[in-house]
């Protein structure tokens, strides 16, 4: 694969390339983010995927690819760095204020900031109509947060401090995004640096999990085969929502894999219809043409 991926770097293809990654990647993503929505809570759960990812990721680095260059560790302990900050940011929104809300709030940031973040850090152009459909996706996706807020106290200070802490991390995520993918492009291989890079996200999280459910009452912790089973799932999705997003960063602009990677609302909002009988309504789906809209524009202004 590295091989073909390498081939097509550079070429008219690349476009086309990265769009079906970043696709792959919101409709692996949505599935991902349903994973984390469990009577687990989003500990548990993270640090239950982790540990598959880091596991499974270090195997694939000492046994079965070559061995990174020397210049990726220090870009690999930036990679630790952010992530972990992030990780642990999103953990603290979760707890304190629900998923249908904190959810879309950080990706509806993420997409406008690393835009920016793109431009400065990547040297990356965007032509207005890019920057319109790039408001237009997150101006939708924050819509949606505010259609899940009805019913919900804003005068609560632990809401407040949830979507305070849900747009720090979609700043994060467009921080983390960035970073990624300037790192990708760093490596002669890019399998190489994306099995290294999992090994360098995933350590941490299962020890804080660990230490958590070591200081809870044995009444309260919770089953440990059925999380185990959805650690291992929600890794085996992670390398392709993760990877792939990466993958398409490397072949074409970062702006423009990132606003394709966040319509993983839309199929989150179509798996929730599908498979948990969730309603939709006339609101929410216009919201969901809006952001496709948004999408669409980012490709088609290019």
């Amino acid at each position: 694969m590295t091989d073909w991926i390498l081939s097509v770097e550079g070429t008219p293809l690349a476009g086309s390339v990265a769009l079906g990654l970043a696709l792959v990647s919101a409709v692996a993503h949505a599935i991902f983010g349903a994973l984390q929505k469990s009577r687990y809570g989003p500990w548990d759960s993270r640090g239950a995927i982790d540990f598959f990812v880091f596991t499974i990721s270090l195997t694939a680095g000492l046994f079965v690819l070559p061995w990174p260059q020397p210049g990726l560790w220090p870009i690999l302990l930036g990679v630790w760095v952010i992530h972990t900050v992030y990780k642990c940011v999103q953990a603290m929104a979760y707890t304190r204020g629900a998923y249908t809300v904190v959810y879309p709030v950080a990706r509806g940031a993420a997409p406008i900031c690393t835009v920016i973040f793109a431009s400065l850090a990547l040297g990356e152009r965007f032509t207005p109509g890019q920057w319109a459909g790039v408001a237009l996706l997150s101006g939708g996706i924050m819509a949606l947060s505010g259609l899940n807020l009805r019913g919900k106290s804003l005068q609560s200070e632990t809401m407040l401090a949830a979507i305070g802490l849900a747009l720090l991390t979609g700043v994060l995520i467009a921080a983390y995004t960035t970073y990624d993918a300037w790192g990708i492009r760093q490596s002669a291989d890019p399998l190489v640096f994306l099995a290294w890079f999992f090994v360098a996200d995933g350590w941490t999280f299962p020890i804080l999990a660990i230490r958590r459910r070591l200081r809870m009452a044995p009444a309260d912790r919770l089953p440990l085969p059925p999380l185990l089973l959805r650690g291992f799932i929600g890794a085996l999705i992670a390398f392709v929502s993760f990877g792939a997003v990466m993958l398409a960063t490397r072949l074409d602009k970062v702006g423009e894999a990132v606003a394709m990677r966040e319509t993983s609302v839309i199929f989150a909002a179509l798996i929730g219809w599908a498979i948990l009988r969730e309603p939709v309504g006339p609101a929410r789906a216009g919201l969901m043409a809006l952001i496709a809209a948004g999408a669409a524009l980012v490709q088609i202004a290019a």
